[in-house]
């Protein structure tokens, strides 16, 4: 039987000793204020136990996790419907690129790709009558946790500093394929990359697409033929241009967000989550890369 603490516990440790730990995210003004020695590590169980380490229960802005979970959300209101307006396949280029969206007439390559999540924004404000509160009250049954909210000065540093969005946005109108006010859905957009939560949370509201759509407290969200779909597209288009890396070196379906955050499952066996807001190159959590390979090595557990 494998002890996960113990290897939390050596991960956590290897961590903080690492000297370099990426850079954190400047472009987004208020993400650029996080200690960048940060690093917290947080696993669930299929049995429901839960491991931590280090700074596992500090809250941080999950930017583009959220997409995994507004995907979610979208997938169980229109099925398969939203294939329709996105694709499903990797990109190739960072998560911000414009090129192949006009290429492609306006249909994003993915859903993970900011152009994507945009059009699940727009299908979102389409078929609720209050987005935000509703896509948060979604969030706060996964975890059963009503603390779970939005930051707003997060969303607002978003929001001044987001020229690409508004351009992908405004491409997107121009080829139909946002059906709602480009400044109504971006502004759905930041907020939900502005949610806070820390690993406990994180991977509580994970534990779904470990366990066959249903929550920790056993109520199902998404049916099976879902969540297989949602944990493809994590393990091939989750990490943007870095995907291959992380399925090569990690083994695992995940969704990385530049504010550090790592969120990543093992089908019937765990969910796990780590937070090191240093980010190497391809914009991904150094020090959660790194930890992540570790636990699949440690414990002999991956998709592959």
């Amino acid at each position: 039987m494998i002890n996960y603490q113990i290897i939390i516990d050596d991960i956590a440790i290897d961590a903080k000793r690492t000297k370099d730990k990426g850079v954190v995210a400047s472009y987004i003004p208020e993400l650029a204020k996080i200690n960048s020695t940060k690093f917290g590590i947080h696993l669930i169980d299929a049995n429901k136990n839960g491991y931590s380490a280090a700074d596992a229960f500090e809250k941080f802005s999950i930017q583009s996790i959220s997409k995994v979970l507004s995907l979610a959300l979208c997938f169980s209101i229109v099925d398969n419907d939203i294939w329709k307006r996105i694709n499903v396949e990797p990109s190739g280029n960072p998560f911000n690129h414009l090129s192949l969206l006009e290429f492609e007439k306006g249909i994003p390559r993915n859903p993970f790709n900011n152009d994507g999540a945009i059009v699940v924004a727009d299908i979102l404000i389409s078929k609720l009558k209050n987005p935000k509160t509703d896509f948060l009250v979604f969030l706060q049954k996964l975890c059963n946790d009503t603390t779970i909210n939005y930051n707003k000065k997060v969303a607002e540093s978003e929001r001044v500093t987001g020229f690409k969005n508004f351009a992908a946005a405004n491409l997107l109108k121009s080829f139909g394929n946002l059906h709602n006010d480009v400044e109504v859905v971006l502004d759905l957009y930041f907020h939900l990359c502005a949610i806070e939560m820390n690993c406990e949370q994180l991977a509580k509201a994970f534990f779904i697409f470990m366990n066959h759509g249903k929550c920790l407290q056993g109520e199902t969200y998404l049916n099976i033929n879902q969540i297989k779909r949602i944990n493809a597209l994590m393990l091939t288009c989750g990490f943007y241009d870095e995907a291959g890396e992380f399925a090569f070196e990690v083994g695992l379906p995940g969704k990385s967000g530049v504010g550090g955050g790592i969120a990543a499952v093992l089908p019937n066996k765990y969910t796990v989550v780590t937070w090191a807001p240093g980010l190497n190159q391809k914009g991904n959590s150094k020090l959660g890369m790194l930890a992540l390979e570790q636990l699949t090595t440690k414990t002999e557990q991956s998709i592959f």
